[in-house]
C-alpha cells in the first residue's frame, strides 16, 4: 500500500509571510508557516513535516510536488553538497542547509518516491496542499493564528488514491499528449529526466536555473557561445518564481539567466 501525498510552499512577497501544507485526503493534513521566509523554505518545510508525520507507518510514501527546485535537491544534488561539507559546487554554502539536512535524515530507512505535477493545473492534491500553504501565509500575514489541520490520523486507502491519481494524470495530457511526468525516486533509484509539459513554457524553463551550480549536469561549463539576447515578458507571478530560483542558487538574476543559456 502507498500513501500518496502532495507538499506545497507560498510565500507572500517572497520573501514575506509564508506558508507550507501537505495534503493526502481531508482526513490527513497539515499546515503552518512562518512570519518572514521564502517559497523554496516553505516548499522543503512542507516535505519535511510530510516525512516527519508519517514516520511511524512502514507504507512507502508518494510525494506530489510543483517544485523541481526540491525534487532536484533531495535526488541529485544533496549527495554532492554533503560531500563537499554542504557548499556549492562555486565553493559558496548550500541555502537552506538546515531544512535540507532534516529532510536527509527523515529520509533515513523510508521508500520515498518524489513526482513533479504542474503548478495551478488542477491536480487535486496538489490544489488542496496549495490552498492551505496560501492560507498559512496569509494568516501569518495578518497576525493571525493558521488552520493547521489534523495531521496524520491513518493510512489512506493508497491504491484507490494512486489509481484515481494515474486517471487524472493521463486525461490531463490527453488533448496535447506531452511527455510523461518526470519523476525521481530516492535511495538507489536513478531520478527519470524531466519533461516540462506544453504550454507556459517560460514558467517550466526557470525551473531549470536549479542546480545548475553543480558540474555534473554539464551545463555550467560551457563556453565559447557567440551572446545571444533574448527579451521576454513576464508576469510579475513568473519574476517572482524566476527570481526565487536564482536566489536559491546564490547567484544574481543576470548570471542565472547567463547560465541558462
Amino acid at each position: 500500500m502507498t500513501i500518496i501525498a502532495a507538499a506545497d510552499g507560498s510565500a507572500l512577497g517572497n520573501p514575506g509571510p509564508n506558508g507550507w501544507a501537505w495534503y493526502i485526503d481531508d482526513a490527513n493534513w497539515a499546515a503552518g508557516g512562518s512570519p518572514h521566509g521564502t517559497n523554496n523554505q516553505g516548499e522543503l518545510q512542507a516535505v519535511l513535516e510530510l516525512l516527519r508525520a508519517t514516520a511511524g507507518t512502514d507504507e512507502k510514501l508518494l510525494v506530489h510536488c510543483d517544485s523541481r527546485y526540491v525534487i532536484d535537491s533531495v535526488t541529485k544534488w544533496m549527495p554532492g553538497w554533503k560531500r563537499r561539507g554542504w557548499r556549492k559546487s562555486d565553493g559558496g554554502p548550500v541555502l537552506n542547509r538546515d531544512l535540507l539536512e532534516g529532510i536527509d535524515e527523515a529520509l533515513r530507512g523510508r521508500d520515498v518516491e518524489f513526482d513533479w505535477v504542474k503548478g495551478h493545473a488542477g491536480h487535486p492534491l496538489n490544489e488542496a496542499a496549495d490552498e492551505r500553504a496560501n492560507a498559512a501565509a496569509k494568516a501569518y500575514q495578518q497576525k493571525q493564528e493558521p488552520k493547521r489541520g489534523p495531521g496524520f490520523t491513518s493510512a489512506s486507502d493508497g491504491g484507490a488514491a494512486l489509481a484515481g491519481a494515474m486517471a487524472f494524470e493521463a486525461d490531463a495530457r490527453a488533448p496535447e499528449a506531452p511527455g510523461p511526468q518526470a519523476t525521481a525516486r530516492t535511495a538507489s533509484a536513478q531520478p527519470a529526466s524531466a519533461q516540462p509539459a506544453s504550454g507556459q513554457l517560460w514558467a517550466e524553463a526557470s525551473d531549470l536555473l536549479d542546480g545548475l551550480d553543480d558540474a555534473s549536469t554539464g551545463l555550467g561549463s560551457r563556453r565559447g557561445f557567440d551572446p545571444v539576447e533574448l527579451t521576454v515578458a513576464l508576469t510579475a507571478d513568473e519574476h517572482a518564481r524566476l527570481r526565487d530560483r536564482a536566489d536559491a542558487q546564490g547567484v544574481s538574476l543576470q548570471e542565472a539567466l547567463r547560465r541558462l543559456i
